[in-house]
């Protein structure tokens, strides 16, 4: 028989938690956020509490912690210009995409430290990653305080989806074909590995 260690959640510090959050929710997809700020900055920085949450209209939304009591760029900015871009990460973009995620000076951009090809908006001001074969441009909706406060919701009505020929056909997207990473828990990222098939046994919305 299996054996459990129950843990009350409710007495837990905040890294604690955070700790067996990551390791016990995995596999997360990334999202890869593009930003600009009011000077014209362009910052890039990939978060892994993320996910879609509507498709009518199609809706994205990502968590995004403070850092000692201050927003981090990427939300100061989604707040101010109400925009923001999701960019895929892959394989081919992984290490790029990594290295976005360092602790960046105020004012800094990743974009242009690591050399990081853009592409220009076409709904929104904020500019796309070229290296990523998905982005998606969004609108803020809705700004979600979270728990005690440290977390913070961001909700995002995507207004353009910009696809690669390579993993689209025109009608579906080829996750496979993508290659995308997700992330674990620690210092890790996984890729796709075996593939199950299964029938689908729901209609899809309409």
């Amino acid at each position: 028989m299996t054996e459990f260690v129950s843990i009350d959640a409710t007495t837990l510090a905040t890294t604690d938690a955070y700790r067996l959050l990551i390791g016990c929710v995995t596999p997360r997809p990334i999202a890869w956020i593009t930003t600009v700020d009011a000077q014209g900055v362009v910052n890039a920085a990939p978060f892994s509490s993320f996910n879609y949450v509507a498709h009518s209209p199609p809706m994205l939304a990502v968590n995004i912690g403070s850092r000692e009591g201050k927003l981090k760029d990427t939300a100061q900015n989604i707040v101010e210009s109400g925009e923001f871009t999701v960019n895929a990460a892959t394989e081919s973009n992984m290490e790029l995409m990594h290295q976005c995620s360092a602790e960046y000076p105020p004012g800094v951009s990743e974009v242009e430290a690591l050399g990081i090809e853009l592409l220009p908006g076409t709904k929104v001001r904020t500019p796309r990653i070229a290296c990523s074969p998905i982005q998606m441009e969004c609108r803020l909706e809705q700004v979600i305080k979270l728990g005690r406060g440290l977390n913070t919701l961001y909700i995002g009505e995507i207004v353009a989806f910009h696809l690669s020929t390579d993993i689209y056909d025109g009608r579906s997207v080829d996750s496979i074909k993508m290659r995308p990473v997700a992330r674990m828990g620690g210092p890790y990222y996984a890729a796709l590995g075996e593939i199950f098939n299964r029938p689908a046994l729901a209609k899809p919305p309409q």
